[in-house]
């Protein structure tokens, strides 16, 4: 477990769960190369959601020489490590959600795009659900339930 730092202002920061990838990584048998710096550094700043193709993006914009196998690679070591889970979306797209803190699916409005992830409690009821009636075992991580919200209903 990593240890708080103390800061500049002369308290102890509050450790990160990005603190010590480095030689998890390198523990794993990866090395700590430039681009999985910049794609751990990207994903750092970045809550919520968030698709591999736009990850690419990101790091290139910061590391022209990163490619799309190194941050696929990394990605599945760092859903390892419990730091980002890749989930579909709308249309079954891959995505990730950065640092999640429970499994969840998500709602998908057809008419204006917009997305919510399903509460924890709902996710329990349609798991538990499924699991009852046909004794079906639902990984919510990759749900998403099409239709459309109140606001494009009304």
């Amino acid at each position: 477990m990593p240890q708080a730092a103390s800061n500049p202002a002369g308290g102890v920061a509050a450790a990160s769960p990005w603190d010590g990838v480095a030689e998890r990584l390198r523990a794993s048998g990866l090395r700590w190369t430039p681009q999985r710096r910049t794609l751990v550094d990207v994903l750092r700043e970045h809550e919520g959601h968030v698709t591999a193709t736009e990850l690419i993006a990101r790091c290139r914009e910061r590391d022209q020489t990163t490619t799309p196998s190194t941050v696929y690679r990394t990605l599945d070591v760092l859903e390892d490590f419990g730091l980002v889970r890749h989930g579909h979306g709308p249309g079954g797209r891959e995505e990730y959600h950065v640092l999640p803190d429970q499994v969840h699916g998500h709602l998908y409005c057809v008419a204006c795009g917009a997305t919510w992830e399903i509460r924890p409690e709902t996710g329990a009821a349609i798991v538990d659900a499924l699991a009852a009636d046909l004794g079906f075992d639902v990984d919510l991580s990759h749900v998403t339930i099409s239709g459309r919200c109140q606001t494009c209903r009304d």
